[in-house]
């Protein structure tokens, strides 16, 4: 949800890695830019190669950068496979993973209503949500995962999405 990346860049600026296409909107892709965002163009390998640079680079820095490993939305409920190679540039620059877990709440009860429905456009989902009357944002910062290049990205990958999937309750299947 772009509310993801809103709520992670309030408690904890950080450089984002997304999609290309976003780089191309107006105002968001301006933003974007000026907040230091990495764009990839999916399914370029050459792209992932620079992508991967730069990440490293700005982690040698002590700089922050969120990704999201599940590389696109989850249906409610449901957390998708990490994509672990996303994880590379960690290894690379010897950092370690810091995942985060994010639960949107009205009442107290998770609010499934604030993704995308079917077909529905960015600018609609931004005002729908922004008209909902009461919203609750968890944040929660879970236990660096950190390992030598033994361990892997895919280690990494599985111990960071089975952490997140206990936070919020469900399974990670």
């Amino acid at each position: 949800s772009w509310m993801d990346i809103t709520l992670l860049h309030a408690v904890r600026p950080a450089d984002f890695v997304a999609k290309a296409e976003i780089g191309h909107w107006p105002l968001v892709g301006w933003m974007a830019r000026r907040g230091g965002t990495i764009f990839h163009r999916r399914g370029s390998t050459d792209s992932l190669a620079q992508v991967m640079g730069v990440m490293s680079d700005r982690l040698r820095t002590g700089r922050s950068i969120a990704a999201f490993p599940e590389g696109g939305t989850a249906p409610a409920g449901t957390l998708k496979v990490f994509h672990a190679r996303i994880l590379q540039a960690a290894l690379d620059a010897a950092a370690p993973v810091q995942p985060v877990a994010l639960r949107y709440l009205r009442n107290g009860v998770p609010a499934p209503d604030v993704l995308f429905t079917r077909g529905e456009s960015f600018m609609h989902n931004v005002f729908r949500v922004l008209a909902m009357r009461s919203l609750t944002a968890e944040v929660h910062f879970l236990k660096p995962v950190v390992f030598d290049a033994q361990g892997g990205r895919r280690r990494m990958a599985e111990t960071a999405r089975a952490e997140i999937a206990q936070v919020l309750g469900i399974r990670a299947c």
